[in-house]
């Protein structure tokens, strides 16, 4: 028995070296010249078998994307080597051992972490956006390697060396139509406890600076981060361009489609009668986001009253905003969707009215296809003896195209502790509260997709909109009556119109006073429907600027105060 039980033992040793030995392991380093500091940050290895572009512009969390692994680093020197194997979270491959064995591109990409010193008393380590929106793969100051052509199997040991850094980006110059403005915020730099700026770009009304008596109504374009107005294009289509196949909107030319429609929109703007307003798009991406989501958040800090205090007041002190509640507008969709309504609900004397587009989930009961109050699992539907794998995308035949926990392994694998930068992981920041370590509490935990209840309670109380809206309505609904407009696509790509449904059951039941809005769905129609049945889905985007202007200036016509200014902007 002894020797059976020495030689059982043997065989689990030699098994286990075997195992260690067949797992392809990457040796990564960076040299002083790119720092002769410490960094911190997530170091991601990146394998693809397209030589269409580099690894790290291949990355994403669809069915086409390539393979990453990532690791976090503390305190990591230079020219030490960080080993990254097979206890490197990998998506859509969740560890190396199990990469098909063949030749890979090869690429690491180091995104850095800074420290941060938080007014509540926290201190945690994030990616600070550096003027790029928070992508890790064009962040400037991030290091990488040049890609590398190799085969990767069992056995394989490599040298990687991040001697490359992404150059920064160069501030964007005015012109006649868009005009950027960028201040401090002192709310913002408290919180976080080191400088932090709120940035605008605005587009100003033929005649601007001809009419300098002139103040106009302030509308804003909630969206992403935004380099600039690109739905905005003050030169006709290029004759030259190659038409390209647009893989979302499953159309050829899209490119093309874009700059005709952004053209059209400039031959709009400068017509006599058009409406002398500014459109503003903001940019508030934060160490968790590209985007803040526009209110005051315990893991992301008090950005609906930075802008609202501080970023408004100075757009309109610039560019002659007429700066009355009567006055101001907001639409958006998708991200800038949930923004425009939660803006108009948490400050609803500020805004005459909003039009919120496909937006991210304003019932945490149709959180995409999740029920975070009365499910137990975000990522399956529990049977009596099987669980079904619970979608997160489709188009509009009903096809799936990724599963909830697909979305959330591709955000382990870019960071933990609610790091990844993307979907996920900035709702969880902005609705939840601070966790134990700092960073955000889980909603649910990502690897098995259990849900935690008592932190959905939590959002529940300060971000469900329809919950607040409905517990709220005798006072909230004398302030918001008439300003309600919402629209999404009955197969809306992210199951976003679940949320809608659910409110919209409220704000019809609505009495004393009723709603007086409207909420419609596109037929068929994907992300992100906007409201105009007369466009097809890929153009909905192009539309904003000027779909929604007629029903802002009747709303304009019968809500102006006595004495208000309907005439200086109207040239």
């Amino acid at each position: 028995m002894l020797r059976l039980q020495t030689a059982l033992t043997l065989a689990v040793c030699c098994f286990s070296v075997f195992s260690l030995a067949q797992s392809p392991r990457f040796s990564v380093s960076f040299p002083s010249e790119r720092s002769a500091q410490p960094l911190d940050g997530r170091l991601l290895l990146l394998l693809s078998n397209d030589p269409g572009a580099e690894p790290r512009m291949q990355i994403d969390d669809t069915a086409r994307t390539q393979m990453v692994f990532g690791v976090t680093v503390d305190g990591w020197k230079p020219g030490d080597a960080t080993t990254v194997d097979d206890s490197a979270f990998g998506y859509p491959i969740r560890s190396l051992k199990d990469v098909p064995e063949g030749d890979y591109y090869v690429q690491s990409v180091l995104n850095r972490y800074e420290t941060f010193h938080r007014s509540d008393g926290t201190t945690v380590k994030l990616h600070m956006d550096q003027g790029e929106g928070q992508h890790w793969n064009i962040s400037p100051g991030n290091l990488y390697s040049k890609p590398q052509k190799m085969h990767v199997g069992p056995g394989t040991m490599a040298s990687i060396t991040l001697d490359q850094e992404i150059p920064a980006i160069p501030d964007a110059k005015d012109t006649k139509y868009i005009r950027h403005l960028k201040i401090q915020s002192e709310l913002l730099t408290k919180f976080w406890g080191r400088p932090m700026y709120l940035s605008a770009i605005v587009l100003v009304p033929e005649g601007f600076d001809d009419h300098p008596n002139a103040h106009f109504p302030l509308i804003i374009f909630h969206d992403h981060f935004s380099e600039g107005f690109g739905d905005f294009r003050t030169e006709p289509p290029d004759p030259n361009l190659k038409p390209d196949y647009s893989q979302r909107f499953h159309i050829s030319g899209y490119n093309r489609i874009q700059q005709q429609e952004a053209y059209k929109f400039y031959q709009q703007w400068i017509s006599p009668r058009f409406p002398r307003v500014l459109i503003v798009k903001i940019n508030h991406a934060n160490p968790y986001y590209d985007d803040s989501y526009a209110v005051n958040s315990a893991n992301v800090g008090p950005y609906g009253d930075a802008i609202e205090t501080e970023l408004i007041p100075a757009i309109e002190r610039k560019f002659r905003g007429i700066a009355k509640g009567w006055a101001r507008f907001m639409y958006g969709g998708s991200t800038g969707g949930w923004e425009a309504l939660a803006v108009q609900v948490f400050y609803p004397d500020h805004y005459n009215g909003t039009f919120a587009a496909c937006p991210d989930p304003i019932d945490f009961r149709g959180y995409t296809t999740i029920n975070l109050y009365d499910d137990a699992n975000a990522f399956y539907t529990q049977g009596a003896h099987k669980q079904v794998p619970q979608p997160s995308m489709r188009n509009y035949l009903g096809q799936t195209l990724a599963q909830q926990q697909d979305n959330n392994a591709y955000e382990l694998a870019l960071g933990d502790h609610g790091r990844s930068g993307e979907k996920y992981d900035i709702w969880q920041a902005v609705f939840g509260p601070v966790g134990a370590d700092g960073y955000p509490q889980p909603i649910f935990d990502k690897e098995t997709g259990v849900i935690d209840h008592k932190t959905a309670e939590y959002w529940k109380e300060h971000y469900d909109l329809r919950a607040i809206i409905e517990k709220n309505w005798p006072t909230l609904g004398p302030k918001l009556q008439g300003k309600i407009h919402i629209y999404v696509g009955s197969a809306d790509t992210y199951f976003l119109n679940n949320a809608v449904y659910y409110t919209e059951d409220f704000l019809k039941s609505t009495k004393n006073p009723p709603y007086d809005g409207e909420v419609k769905y596109g037929d068929k129609a994907e992300h992100c429907w906007n409201g105009d049945p007369t466009q097809p889905n890929y153009m909905s985007r192009l539309h904003y600027n000027t779909m929604y202007l007629p029903k802002i200036l009747d709303r304009i016509e019968k809500t102006a105060p006595k004495g208000a200014d309907l005439t200086s902007w109207r040239y």
